[in-house]
């Protein structure tokens, strides 16, 4: 359930049917708390608010001075990781992420990003994705 819903909160970021992209690091959050206030498990909250990136954590969060609380938002279970990591490979531009496109676009914030991503496709694999570029016509970068 958490797979279909983690980006959920992209839709509160609207304003008169434009994306407010400068508040785009909020959509996590923003959906743990309208999954929440629809009655959703908290397992299934946290996988929107614990997916971005491969995580952020209290310090990255203050290092940054990113909109978020103080917290820690670190994939935690199974399913968080492997949500977090999934999400990695496809862009809400019709493209999908290589492997190695992303493990750049990640270690700009840090040897320790690109170590989690490289731990994650240890644990998941890596995702084939010629087929899927081809039959929805979505390049691979």
């Amino acid at each position: 359930m958490g797979c279909l819903l983690h980006d959920i909160g992209v839709y509160k970021l609207y304003e008169d049917g434009v994306l407010n992209e400068s508040r785009y690091i909020t959509h996590g959050l923003e959906g743990y708390q309208l999954l929440k206030a629809e009655g959703f498990d908290e397992l299934v909250c946290r996988i929107a608010s614990h997916h971005t990136g491969v995580g952020l954590s209290r310090s990255d969060i203050e290092a940054q001075n990113l909109a978020l609380p103080d917290v820690d938002l670190l994939a935690e279970t199974q399913e968080e990781r492997l949500v977090m990591y999934a999400d990695k490979f496809h862009s809400k531009k019709p493209r999908f992420n290589s492997f190695d496109a992303y493990s750049k676009q990640v270690a700009a914030f840090g040897a320790d990003k690109a170590e989690r991503f490289n731990e994650f496709a240890n644990e998941f694999g890596l995702p084939v994705l010629d087929e899927l570029s081809v039959k929805y016509n979505h390049p691979i970068n």
